[in-house]
C-alpha cells in the first residue's frame, strides 16, 4: 500500500488512539538528500532533509495531520491559527480534508503570495490583521476558547508530536542520530519538536546518542539570539519573521540540553544560500529554509569538526515565496526565432 502518513507510521509515539479519525494527506517520508557539492566543499558529510516535499510544501503538515485529527476527535467547531503563511496553508488543506471550518489570522503585509494563494484555494476564512504575527498570535490565544475552536499553532502539543516524526525519519535513514541538526527558527516549535523526537527515540532504545541542535534566525528577527523579544522583526525570510516565539522555552531547552546554539545570519547570507542550494544542489527552497544552510556555512567556518555528519533541515519549497525568487531574475531580451540566431545564442551559452 505504500507510505501511510506519519500517524500510522509512528502511531506508538503519537497522542492518538483507535478512536482518533485520521486526517492525512500522506505527509512525511520526505527525502534525505546527500550533498554532492556544498558539503564536500565545507568538509562535512552533509544531508538535506527536504520538507518542502510534504503535501502543502512545508514541514507543517507533519504536525497538522495530528492536530486536525485530534481536533475532529474532540468535536471542535473548527480550527484557528495565526500564521506567517505555512501554518495557514497546511491548516487550510487539512481542515478541508476533515470538512472543518478553518479560521486564519495573517499579518496584512509581508505574507508570501504563494502561501496566500494556498490558503484561499482551500477555502479557509482569512482575516488580515493590521499588525505583525505576534499580535495575531495573541488574539488567537485570547479568542480560541470563546469560539470553541482548536488552535493549531505550535503551542498545540499535538502539532509538536507530529513534527517530531521528522527526527524519527532521520534516525532511521542514517541508522542513528547525526552529529548536528541545523534548522531555521521562527516560532521555535520545530526545533522543540525535533529534540522531543530524538529524546523519544533514545528512550525507546532506537538510538544511542543525541545530536547537537543548532537553530538559525535572521538578524532582523533574532529574539533567541538577543535574549529578548523583537517588537518589529524584519527579514526577507517571511516564514521566520517572528519577534516573540511561542515555543521560546522549548527551543532554549533543546539547545541547552544538546550542547547546541542559536545563531543569526544576515538577509544577504540567506539569499546567497538560497542561490547556492538551487544552483549547486538542485534544491529550490524558500528563504527561511536557506537560512539553515547559511547557518551550516557559519558553523563550518567557526570550527565544526571536518567530517561531521550534519543534517540541514529545509523546511519549505521555494515556490512558497515566488516574489523573492523573481527579484534575482533578470530576463534576457527576446531574440528572433530564426535558426541562425538561436544557434549563435545557444552556442554562446554552452561556452
Amino acid at each position: 500500500m505504500g507510505w501511510p502518513g506519519v500517524i500510522e507510521a509512528y502511531r506508538d509515539f503519537l497522542p492518538v488512539s483507535s478512536r482518533t479519525p485520521v486526517i492525512t494527506l500522506l505527509e512525511g517520508n520526505t527525502p534525505l538528500v546527500p550533498s554532492t557539492r556544498l558539503g564536500p566543499h565545507l568538509g562535512l558529510r552533509l544531508f538535506f532533509k527536504v520538507e518542502g516535499a510534504n503535501p502543502t510544501g512545508s514541514f507543517k503538515d507533519r504536525g497538522m495531520t495530528v492536530a486536525v485529527s485530534r481536533a475532529l476527535e474532540r468535536g471542535a467547531r473548527g480550527v484557528l491559527c495565526a500564521s506567517t503563511g505555512n501554518t495557514a496553508a497546511s491548516a487550510a488543506a487539512y481542515a478541508a480534508r476533515a470538512r472543518l471550518p478553518c479560521l486564519v489570522l495573517l499579518p496584512a503585509e509581508g505574507v508570501a503570495v504563494g502561501k496566500l494563494a494556498q490558503v484561499a484555494a482551500h477555502g479557509a476564512r482569512l482575516v488580515l490583521v493590521q499588525a505583525g504575527f505576534d499580535a495575531a498570535m495573541a488574539a488567537v490565544r485570547a479568542l480560541a476558547a470563546e469560539l470553541a475552536v482548536a488552535v493549531v499553532n505550535s503551542l498545540n502539543p499535538d502539532r509538536l508530536a507530529g513534527q517530531q516524526t521528522a527526527a524519527f525519519e532521520l534516525c532511521e535513514a542514517l541508522e542513528g542520530a547525526p552529529d548536528v541538526v541545523v534548522l531555521p527558527v521562527g516560532n521555535a516549535g520545530n526545533i522543540t519538536a525535533y529534540w522531543q523526537g530524538f529524546r523519544a527515540f533514545q528512550a525507546a532504545g532506537r538510538i544511542a546518542t543525541l545530536p547537537r541542535m543548532v537553530g538559525v534566525q535572521a538578524e532582523g528577527a533574532a529574539p533567541l539570539v538577543r535574549g529578548e523579544a523583537v517588537p518589529q522583526p524584519e527579514t526577507v525570510a517571511s516564514a521566520i519573521r517572528i519577534g516573540h516565539p511561542v515555543s521560546w522555552d522549548g527551543a532554549r531547552r533543546a539547545v541547552a540540553e544538546s550542547g547546541g546554539q542559536v545563531l543569526a545570519v544576515s538577509d544577504g547570507a540567506i539569499l546567497q544560500a538560497q542561490r547556492a542550494l538551487a544552483e549547486e544542489e538542485g534544491l529550490l527552497v524558500e528563504p527561511a529554509s536557506a537560512a539553515a544552510y547559511a547557518g551550516v556555512e557559519r558553523l563550518a567556518v567557526s570550527g565544526l569538526a571536518r567530517g561531521s555528519l550534519v543534517v540541514c533541515v529545509l523546511t519549505g519549497h521555494g515556490l512558497k515565496d515566488p516574489d523573492v525568487l523573481r527579484r534575482g531574475v533578470a530576463l534576457p531580451e527576446p531574440v528572433a526565432p530564426d535558426l541562425d540566431t538561436l544557434r549563435q545564442v545557444l552556442t554562446r551559452h554552452l561556452a
